[in-house]
């Protein structure tokens, strides 16, 4: 369960052998944006997000799931009142949500890196941009050396940098400088562990630009291999900032529900690769 949305994925699983995805299900809640003043999760997004967790509950008893390991990362991990909507979760849904740290979550998408690529991928930097927040992590073996969580998550900077549609200049400026700064302690410790053999970027934010920068479409296959260059970022922030969100949902690879927090996620992306060179 992230920022912007809950999956359900069932897998056919076993030891020594690769999950095989048997069906994928998801839901749009935003509960990063379901929060009050005060930083609690509202009653409205408390009832979105019990109402989702256990319908997905039944989808994946109906499918015959032998186990189910639910994960809540920043929306909840940040709330005020987490606990309290972990409660009501488990009570209503019978699903005990399990919630994942920062370094937690880095450390598992890195891991995941590092089985589809293999060890002769040599050392692998990877960077994951969500709703709250962004991973970078660096290592040569399954658990990375460097494994890091920043408050720096596409829909979070939307919210906090970019309020306007289309966003202002001066406001695009301001928050290319600021993840700059905000960069500058990670990147240079993702740097110190070693130069990357390989560098990965996960997350659907980071799929849809490689989409539109020409990358193969999801429609593809998951092993057709995808590029995003920092020649087509630049290409893309050249005009995509300029767009209304109405607009950017008409582009292919962009979502209706991605389409207000792209430009940030563009931003984060490419001050973090910046940064990390």
């Amino acid at each position: 369960m992230g920022s912007n949305t809950v999956h359900l994925l069932v897998v056919d699983a076993h030891r020594g052998g690769h999950p095989t995805p048997m069906s994928s299900t998801k839901a749009t809640l935003r509960l990063a944006e379901a929060t009050d003043s005060s930083g609690k999760i509202t009653r409205r997004g408390a009832d979105k997000l019990v109402s989702t967790i256990d319908e997905f509950a039944k989808i994946a008893v109906s499918s015959g799931c032998a186990e189910l390991m639910a994960f809540a990362t920043s929306a909840v991990r940040e709330a005020e009142n987490s606990e309290d909507v972990l409660a009501r979760v488990s009570k209503e849904t019978g699903v005990e949500l399990q919630v994942l740290g920062g370094v937690d979550e880095s450390r598992l998408t890195f891991l995941a890196v590092r089985r589809w690529y293999g060890w002769s991928a040599g050392r692998i930097v990877n960077l994951d941009i969500g709703g709250g927040s962004l991973e970078l992590s660096s290592g040569v073996d399954e658990e990375p050396e460097v494994a890091l969580s920043l408050p720096l998550g596409a829909g979070r900077l939307t919210r906090e940098w970019l309020p306007d549609d289309p966003p202002g200049r001066r406001r695009v400026a301001m928050l290319r400088d600021w993840l700059d700064s905000e960069l500058s302690d990670a990147s240079a410790a993702v740097l110190e562990a070693g130069n990357p053999d390989l560098a990965v970027a996960t997350s659907k934010t980071f799929r849809s630009l490689a989409r539109l920068t020409g990358a193969a479409p999801s429609a593809a296959g998951p092993r057709v291999k995808r590029m995003l260059t920092a020649n087509g970022l630049r290409q893309l922030i050249s005009f995509i900032s300029r767009m209304t969100t109405a607009d950017r949902a008409e582009l292919e690879g962009v979502s209706a529900e991605r389409a207000p927090q792209i430009v940030a996620g563009l931003w984060s992306r490419r001050q973090a690769c910046e940064r990390c060179r």
